[in-house]
């Protein structure tokens, strides 16, 4: 009887250190997560526009066929490239970041530049406005498009949740790496299944709706989708260049180049206690984003004509099969 009790004793103390171990990858992946804000809220802004087109019917299909492709792209490919770049070249994970961030300056100000008429964006290849009549061709084709995009989006998702992690041991940076990938993938995709299907949900409200309050506010909803869009476009821009720029700022403080970081802690610093003393932190911060969001749009900027004229010929050459 004492054996068994002994037994069921190890038991419990296994389950209480087990139930500890996922409360602690649980939040080291939520506080991972965070970190990858900026391409998070741009993934979930560029993604609708893959199921434009489609019929209803087979919208969530397609996501449903891109959330898949994310998955593996981060539990099946990054997921490993990450673990042994943590195990075996720590150093480089600051420079890959740094490319990383790089990447979203540039996309937030080809965005930018594109919408000012400055730069044809990613429209300028040849066969781009080709029409594909056959739907399932189509799907293929831009559910293909949808996971590459993905790829990257998600490289640099893993790349800040692993920089995020604090040293730990190799499968407890497992978890926590898988972790963020199951929760932002079901984050993204949800949200984007949701937007996709609220001008659906809007046209059913006010063509079905019991009651004028009902079909008044899917009205609404149908007219609000594109202005929502458009908003989220925007606020994802905005998020690169923030992330970005803020990436290109702690890396370099990590390469030990921490001058132009300490010159914005203290314009922040400074611009913040301008404020009401309830408002000193939330001043702090916003100043931070804004300066990193500067020098985000600058670099883009500056990184535009090597990204059309160099990255984006080789990339298409690649995969263009």
């Amino acid at each position: 009887m004492s054996g068994l009790i002994a037994l069921l004793d190890d038991v419990a103390a296994i389950a209480k250190v087990a139930a500890s171990s996922i409360d602690d990858v649980i939040a080291q992946a939520t506080k991972a997560g965070t970190k990858a804000a900026g391409a998070v809220i741009d993934d979930a802004a560029v993604t609708p526009k893959y199921v434009q087109g489609f019929d209803a019917s087979r919208e969530l299909p397609v996501i449903w066929r891109i959330t898949k492709g994310s998955l593996r792209n981060k539990l099946v490919f990054l997921l490993p490239a990450g673990l042994a770049l943590s195990a075996f070249a720590p150093w480089a994970i600051p420079p890959l970041l740094m490319l990383g961030g790089a990447y979203l300056c540039f996309e937030g100000a080809e965005k930018i530049a594109h919408a000012l008429g400055l730069s044809h964006g990613h429209e300028d290849y040849p066969g781009h406005d080709q029409v594909i009549e056959d739907p399932a061709h189509l799907e293929e084709q831009k559910a293909a498009g949808a996971i590459k995009t993905d790829f990257i989006l998600s490289a640099e998702i893993m790349t800040i949740a692993l920089a995020a992690i604090p040293p730990s041991g190799f499968w407890m940076e497992a978890a926590t790496l898988a972790a963020v990938a199951v929760m932002i993938t079901v984050v993204v995709y949800g949200a984007v299944a949701v937007i996709v299907k609220m001008d659906d949900l809007g046209l059913a409200m006010a063509s079905k709706g019991r009651f004028g309050l009902t079909r008044m506010a899917g009205r609404a909803l149908v007219r609000g989708m594109p202005g929502f869009l458009k908003f989220l476009t925007v606020v994802g821009t905005a998020a690169m260049l923030w992330v970005g720029g803020s990436i290109i700022v702690h890396g370099l403080e990590q390469m030990g180049f921490a001058s132009l970081g300490h010159w914005i802690h203290d314009a922040a610093y400074g611009l913040g206690h301008m404020l009401p003393d309830a408002l000193v932190g939330a001043g702090e911060w916003v100043s931070k984003a804004v300066m990193d969001g500067i020098l985000g749009l600058a670099l883009g900027l500056a990184l535009i004509p090597v990204g059309e004229k160099l990255v984006t010929p080789v990339w298409r050459a690649i995969f263009s099969k």
